[in-house]
């Protein structure tokens, strides 16, 4: 890997920033299951001397000669505009003239890098560092603050802080509200690869902006992508941001996802999860100013063996926050699904609202689900809730669909789609919807 740490046409802070986050990650163990934060998920099986990065691919001149995923996908999408992503680098951008006009910024991170140097360097690595961040709590004195988080959970943002290629970036000056979504499509069509991409989202104060990330790919053998997504919401600004993981069977999916939440802001954040043979996402929201707020939406749909791993912190470092997080997942087959939830409320963030709910669907005897919702509360003046369910489809339902002549797969995919409802129905994008839906009908063969 070292010979891609040098990159031409690089600043000298961010060859630096490189280097240092590689030597983190030489100094790092694999976590492994002795780690709480990854007591229920083995990653022992990656062999990170031997990756190898994909391979560059060239641009493309029109949407016309983009690969067939992403045509799909583009024939009926939110965003109006969009970056194109495969492998390790941009093969094709759409940014409307408009953007320009109000002052957006919307382009890839090596693009930005060159036209934009300043806000990049102030900005990347701000959120999600090399290193794993200490979100240990501010406790009362004469109390056992929290235990800080084991140096092995920032392995793989070690791993992505030196080594990624490429990403998209969104710059939202003050005041401005972007009216439609932008988007990006991530693919991969190589197999024994990996690909590193970071995502950096900055909406200034009072500003409004979507963004939409996609990732898919074919079924491959071998293939990894570590992501890293920073989204920094400040002060009175409005962000949503919708993350869809569709990538192939013989895919390992590892992404951190933080954003950094400041006075009066909110983010709206739905991370779904379909695809990939072993998925591990970490969401994090920081609420670090007075009346912020943050939605965290998550779905997901494990099928055969996949295994799928979610790791949320909701972090309360200021009064009169507000959080609410809502998961939602349906296993079968043989699958495994984790959910592991952390409230954490410091001293001082009184008039706390915090809550956390996960919500599990057992399609098969097999498969296996572990929940894990944990409070840690240091103020008190909060209101703070959390709770966790995991049950079979209602036989009684199932059956009543049956004998109206409804097929089996299609009666699961109407009991499925139902119980998903309640996150579906929280996002106002028609198509990225209409997109899951049908994901949803292929899992239970309803297609």
């Amino acid at each position: 890997m070292t010979q891609i740490l040098n990159r031409t046409g690089e600043p000298e802070w961010l060859s630096q920033k490189r280097v240092e986050a590689f030597g983190l990650f030489e100094t790092l163990s694999v976590p492994n299951r002795k780690v709480e934060a990854w007591k229920y998920t083995d990653v022992s099986y990656i062999d990170l001397g031997s990756l190898k990065p994909a391979q560059v691919v060239q641009p493309v001149s029109s949407a016309e000669e983009l690969p067939e995923l992403v045509k799909a996908r583009l024939s009926s999408t939110d965003v109006a505009g969009y970056l194109v992503f495969n492998g390790p680098d941009v093969v094709y951008k759409h940014v409307p003239e408009e953007l320009a006009a109000k002052g957006v910024i919307f382009t890839d991170l090596k693009s930005a890098l060159q036209s934009h140097p300043e806000l990049v360097q102030k900005h990347l690595y701000s959120i999600v560092p090399a290193e794993v961040p200490d979100d240990t709590t501010i406790a009362a004195p004469g109390t056992t603050p929290s235990k800080s988080p084991d140096p092995s959970e920032g392995k793989f943002s070690a791993l992505n802080a030196a080594v990624w290629t490429n990403g998209a970036f969104v710059y939202v000056p003050r005041g401005v509200e972007v009216d439609l979504p932008l988007g990006s499509f991530r693919v991969m069509e190589e197999s024994g690869a990996y690909t590193a991409t970071r995502t950096l989202v900055v909406a200034e104060a009072n500003s409004k902006v979507t963004f939409i990330d996609e990732q898919d790919s074919h079924e491959l053998s071998d293939a990894y992508a570590f992501g890293a997504v920073e989204l920094i919401v400040r002060q009175g600004a409005n962000l949503r941001y919708v993350s869809v993981q569709n990538w192939g069977r013989g895919v390992t999916h590892i992404q951190r996802q933080r954003g950094d939440v400041d006075r009066d802001a909110t983010l709206n954040s739905l991370v779904v999860t379909m695809g990939a043979d072993l998925s591990r996402t970490e969401m994090q929201s920081y609420l670090r100013g007075q009346g912020s707020s943050s939605e965290m939406l998550g779905l997901y749909f494990a099928s055969e063996d996949q295994h799928f791993d979610h790791y949320t912190l909701q972090h309360h470092a200021a009064p009169h926050a507000h959080s609410d997080l809502l998961y939602k997942g349906v296993n079968s087959h043989e699958s495994r699904g984790v959910f592991s939830g952390m409230i954490k409320v410091d001293l001082g963030a009184q008039k706390t609202d915090a809550y956390q709910k996960h919500r599990t669907l057992m399609l098969s005897s097999e498969a296996r689900n572990d929940s894990i919702p944990q409070l840690e509360i240091n103020a008190n003046d909060v209101r703070c809730s959390h709770g966790s369910t995991t049950g079979p489809v209602d036989q009684e339902q199932l059956f009543y669909l049956l004998s109206r002549g409804i097929p089996r797969a299609s009666a699961e995919k109407m009991l499925v789609t139902a119980f998903l409802e309640d996150v579906l129905s929280r996002l106002p994008l028609e198509n990225v919807v209409k997109y899951i839906e049908g994901i949803i009908a292929e899992k239970v063969g309803a297609v």
